[in-house]
């Protein structure tokens, strides 16, 4: 194991050891004003859960991913039976991220993910604001609630939540900038914060969920716009050559 491998799995260990204790004594915390809690959960408890994809992201050119990513959902599913909650959330998470790496490896390019960046906020937002999401954060908090990531707020029983589609585009946008030679840590940085800012939002307009992806979005394409820019303008920005570069290459 080389030097960087083992920094990357000392940190994941030891984040992950944080969030146990954090996520098992949250409700104990000293409670305190709703702003402070959107600040802690927006700066600190959201960025460190997301911070184990980050670990991760070297495991995005593994094989199996598909088969392992569902056995992990598998056990996500029998641990939340289960009622092992804390476990199950991880599970979760674990399970999104290596769908998320196994999806990316059909991307050929960096355009194509451009593309899904620009039309998934907009699918987002309909499915929120009209659409098969809103109907269920209204009247099946339970579904939602199985299909989420949970982040405990300090010092209450509550937690704030996040979909599994919307971990799943961080975690594929995340992959995407090593992949493709993008700003990784930038990146991870403004899209962490995205999802805070989202949760600020709710709060401050006081509404029953908002679409995460518009923000997530802007947070993978804003850093990385410059990179992004070049490589659209070369040939082959998406996976195909014109036909005369074709022929210079068979040439």
């Amino acid at each position: 194991m080389g030097r960087a491998s083992a920094v990357l799995v000392v940190g994941f260990v030891a984040l992950a050891a944080a969030l146990g204790v954090y996520y098992t004594t949250a409700p104990s915390l000293p409670n305190l004003t709703v702003w402070w809690e959107v600040a802690i959960l927006g700066f600190l408890v959201i960025p460190a859960v997301l911070g184990l994809v980050y670990f991760v992201l070297p495991v995005w050119r593994g094989r199996g991913l598909l088969p392992v990513g569902l056995a992990v959902a598998v056990l996500a599913a029998v641990l939340q039976v289960a009622e092992l909650d804390v476990l199950a959330n991880f599970a979760k998470l674990g399970a999104v991220t290596l769908l998320a790496f196994w999806f990316l490896s059909y991307f050929e390019t960096a355009a194509w993910v451009v593309a899904v960046a620009l039309i998934v906020p907009w699918v987002d937002a309909i499915s929120v604001w009209r659409g098969p999401t809103k109907h269920i954060v209204t009247h099946q908090r339970e579904v939602f609630t199985t299909f989420s990531i949970a982040f405990p707020v300090p010092g209450e029983e509550d937690t704030a939540q996040l979909g599994l589609p919307d971990i799943l585009f961080f975690a594929l946008f995340l992959a995407a900038t090593v992949r493709f030679g993008l700003r990784t840590r930038l990146t991870f940085v403004a899209m962490t914060l995205s999802f805070g800012a989202t949760l600020a939002f709710a709060v401050g307009f006081d509404i029953n969920g908002l679409p995460a992806l518009p923000l997530l979005a802007l947070g993978f394409l804003a850093p990385n716009a410059d990179l992004i820019w070049k490589r659209l303008r070369t040939d082959g920005a998406w996976g195909h050559l014109t036909s005369e570069k074709e022929e210079a290459a068979r040439s």
